[in-house]
């Protein structure tokens, strides 16, 4: 619901609640008038008279805080949108025959373990480690630590 709406419903609830305060207290005084024998001089009056005034206070309050949701203002939304990038393409140029290799394998298998990248290209440890240096600094591959190993995927 709207702030407008809701202080409507508050204000009109206040209304009711102070119509039904009113007339219970006025059936109060003519109970009080037929039962007490002291006449208008009875304490039941001024009690009767303080509930009605309390009564009064708090249904005003109610209609104080329902006017103050119909008159502020409405909160401003706030739109979040996400913005989509767009997939970029792997810059493939000026990269020697055994980082093609490398970057097909990759995009073939969607990324594997350094060891096994190693076994399939046929090609020693530091020479696997110095190529994937080489891309990394590229910007073209990632090495992710699992435990002993590294698992080498593609940036996309």
């Amino acid at each position: 619901m709207k702030n407008k709406n809701v202080g409507y419903l508050i204000v009109g609830m206040s209304i009711v609640i102070c119509i039904i305060v009113l007339i219970f207290n006025n059936g109060l005084k003519s109970v009080v008038a037929e039962t007490c024998s002291h006449g208008p001089s009875c304490t039941m009056y001024t009690t009767i008279s303080i509930q009605t005034w309390f009564s009064v206070a708090i249904a005003g309050i109610i209609l104080v805080i329902g006017l103050f949701f119909v008159f502020v203002k409405e909160d401003e939304k706030i739109i979040i949108q996400k913005v989509r990038e767009k997939k970029k393409r792997l810059n493939v140029g000026g990269l020697n025959n055994e980082e093609l290799k490398i970057v097909r394998l990759l995009k073939k298998e969607k990324g594997m373990f350094q060891a096994e990248l190693m076994e399939r290209l046929e090609i020693g440890k530091v020479k696997t480690t110095r190529l994937l240096d080489k891309l990394e600094a590229k910007q073209l591959v990632e090495r992710k630590r699992r435990g002993m190993n590294n698992f080498v995927v593609l940036n996309d």
